[in-house]
């Protein structure tokens, strides 16, 4: 596990020396992706003495306890960190959009129109900051997401993707090792740090965008367990359609992939040869 940490660490540390890149930037929700992504660049960022800038974009679909666990995650984790809250910006476009919205229920094509367009207004906020500070996004995705086209199109993006080749499985190993491994001391610091990511360790996944109140309930509808629980399940599921072709395919998890095929082809581009054929 220390030698995948490392990897990740100098392959950040080699791009942002090749590219002259000045500054980290960063979306904190308060889960366990954007926690890893701060605690994997805080050291580089401070080896290179530039700084890690967080911000946490909630709306009023985050619940108080995404909010404050990504308050504590921006102060502890980040050079510069502040709070910014989305509301206002996203109703002013939703009125805007007011025809095609409809009020239906919370898992309706309205919930995921609205879901989407707060995904795309923190990624202008990001991209505009970075912008600013002559930085880059860092991408909060992981694989079992980008699988599951758990992303929002020119939304959930970045620059950089630290973990974006990594399982959700992966991820909840990699922040416990770290919590376990990397916080030795016993200053009043560490603990509080440790306790962080504890807390988002057991914390439910949830994407603050108010489609459902978790991850799972929209990927694997049914699951009352742990979210950690929940997604050993989606990896597995996946992982055994991938390599073995084995699976349901009425399993809302290996449906969904085959559902999302189009968004990890995007953007279709119609190839020279085909522009140029002969008649």
């Amino acid at each position: 596990m220390n030698k995948l940490i490392v990897n990740i660490r100098n392959e950040l540390r080699s791009y942002i020396q090749e590219n002259n890149i000045k500054s980290l930037i960063l979306g904190i929700s308060g889960g366990i992706d954007s926690t890893l992504c701060a605690i994997l660049a805080k050291p580089v960022c401070k080896e290179l003495n530039i700084p890690l800038i967080g911000r946490s974009l909630p709306s009023s679909t985050n619940n108080k306890s995404e909010n404050d666990r990504a308050k504590l995650i921006g102060e502890r984790f980040c050079t510069e960190f502040k709070e910014v809250n989305i509301n206002e910006t996203f109703y002013r476009i939703y009125d805007i959009c007011d025809d095609n919205h409809d009020v239906l229920p919370p898992e309706s094509k309205d919930a995921i129109l609205s879901g989407n367009m707060k995904a795309r207004i923190r990624m202008i906020l990001l991209y505009d900051l970075a912008g600013g500070n002559d930085g880059l996004v860092l991408s909060t995705d992981n694989y079992t997401e980008y699988l599951l086209g758990f992303w929002t199109l020119h939304g959930d993006v970045g620059d950089f993707g630290m973990i974006q080749s990594l399982w959700k499985t992966e991820v909840y190993d990699i922040v416990e090792w770290i919590r376990d491994n990397e916080f030795k001391d016993f200053s009043d610091i560490v603990f509080k740090e440790k306790e962080i990511l504890s807390q988002v360790l057991t914390a439910d996944a949830t994407g603050g965008l108010g489609i459902t109140s978790t991850d799972l309930d929209q990927i694997m509808p049914g699951w009352s367990g742990t979210s950690r629980n929940g997604y050993k399940i989606v990896d597995d599921r996946l992982k055994k359609y991938l390599v073995y072709n084995a699976g349901d395919l009425d399993d809302p998890v290996i449906h969904r992939y085959i559902r999302t095929k189009f968004k990890r082809k995007n953007p279709i581009n119609i190839s020279r040869d085909k522009i140029y054929i002969k008649s």
